[in-house]
């Protein structure tokens, strides 16, 4: 038996763009992504803080240290610019492997940077 455990966590991360032409995904600053140990097409859960939207999609690569956060196609409806929001990915491990797992949490500054 496994189960879902939280893996990673970028926390109150402000969103810094809303492309609804784009593809999809969120993009995420190369540097929060290593500090959070998450990894490109990655699927993920964002959490708007703001307005309550919870939504899953996938994470490519932002530009390294420019605090971008940026949902992109259809899940650009549920955020703008400005909104805090919390990013988790989860993996799967059996309970004797989740017992001395620690997840990457990450705290970024108001300009989405890792503390």
């Amino acid at each position: 038996m496994t189960i879902e455990i939280l893996k990673s966590k970028i926390h109150r991360a402000i969103i810094t763009e809303a492309n609804l032409n784009y593809i999809g995904s969120i993009g995420i600053d190369e540097n929060l992504m290593e500090a959070a140990n998450l990894t490109e097409f990655e699927k993920v859960q964002v959490l708007n803080i703001n307005n309550g939207e919870r939504l899953e999609t996938y994470v490519i690569k932002g530009e390294r240290g420019s605090g971008m956060i940026s949902l992109n196609g259809a899940a650009a409806r549920k955020a703008v610019a400005g909104d805090l929001i919390i990013i988790a990915a989860f993996a799967h491990m059996t309970p004797e492997e989740a017992a001395s797992f620690k997840p990457a949490i990450v705290f970024p500054n108001k300009n989405n940077q890792v503390l």
